[in-house]
């Protein structure tokens, strides 16, 4: 073992080694990129359809746009990693490629915990106050709203950077042990002591679960609560059907997460394995479920994906007749 110390100065590049201990590698790597291909396809469609219908200029599909190019940014950041990693069987990234992916990782992550969050604040208003949704929600407001949750998600990440200084860094050896570049990976990766690097990360993880989960909860309570006080069970149904998209999104997101908590804080020896396990599922699924849900339970996005479709099949009937060019 060498005993050569790097710092983030003279690090070329970083080793991979998270997927060393699987036997079926190039399986795995075949359903990461049909997954990243399906998530590009269905959140693509979605954004296309989004912009393209006027009709669908509205706060609550904004937000559906905008979680849209999040899931794009947040699975591009892991799964180019893991699938050159699997099938290219390239298992070196560059230095500065792997802080990029960290960085865009991580603010995928946080805006679209945001995201959802604006969400559960636009089925709250929709169900609790109908009559003045369009009024206290326009599409400027939401527009500020989605900026400022990017610059929150850029200001916190700075912040977080400025902390560790990954430029200074000591590596003893640049190897990473794990799936892609993170934040906890980088720094485990580093000769030092990870517990002073970790308690920005903590401050965030922290903002993210014990604020904006229960901000979440705490707006389906009062969804709840409305819906409980309407005098017919119709729409009682009616609302709650228009909350069930989001409530599925909101638990694909979360539960990983809570699971990815769970295992950091078990013994140091444990912990690689058990992310390494639910990677997948916090990574990749719901960027995977997110367009896809919305695609078949919005009667609206269906309806322009159906006219899509339609126009495709008369183009293809209807070609215009080719002539021969004569002199």
């Amino acid at each position: 073992m060498s005993s050569v110390n790097f710092t983030g100065k003279n690090v070329v590049e970083f080793t991979i080694t998270g997927f060393d201990h699987l036997s079926h590698q190039k399986l795995l790597g075949f359903l990461i990129f049909i997954t990243y291909f399906l998530v590009l396809l269905g959140s693509g469609t979605n954004i296309c359809i989004i912009v393209t219908d006027r009709r669908l200029h509205t706060p609550m599909y904004l937000l559906i746009c905008n979680l849209a190019v999040v899931d794009i940014m947040f699975t591009t950041s892991t799964s180019t990693t893991m699938i050159s990693v699997l099938l290219a069987e390239v298992k070196t990234i560059s230095y500065y490629s792997c802080i990029s992916r960290m960085y865009i990782y991580h603010l995928g992550d946080i805006t679209e915990c945001l995201a959802l969050s604006l969400m559960a604040l636009d089925r709250t208003i929709a169900i609790s106050a109908p009559l003045r949704y369009h009024s206290i929600l326009t599409n400027a407001r939401i527009f500020v709203l989605i900026i400022a949750s990017w610059l929150i998600g850029i200001i916190c990440l700075g912040i977080a950077l400025a902390w560790a200084d990954f430029d200074s860094l000591p590596y003893c050896q640049p190897i990473i042990r794990y799936v892609f570049c993170d934040y906890p990976a980088l720094i485990r990766a580093a000769c030092v002591n990870p517990e002073p690097y970790f308690l920005i990360s903590t401050i965030l993880a922290l903002w993210l679960l014990a604020c904006q989960f229960p901000l979440i909860l705490l707006s389906y309570v009062k969804i709840i609560y409305t819906l409980l006080r309407l005098p017919d069970s119709e729409s009682r149904a009616q609302g709650f059907n228009t909350c069930i998209c989001h409530i599925i999104v909101v638990l694909s997101y979360y539960a990983p997460k809570l699971v990815s908590v769970f295992c950091s804080l078990l013994q140091p020896l444990c912990v690689c394995v058990c992310l390494n396990k639910v990677f997948f599922f916090y990574s990749l699924l719901p960027p995977l479920l997110n367009p896809f849900i919305y695609c078949l339970r919005t009667k609206e996005i269906k309806a322009s994906l159906a006219k899509w479709a339609y126009r495709g099949q008369s183009n293809a009937h209807h070609k215009p007749s080719i002539h021969p060019i004569t002199c």
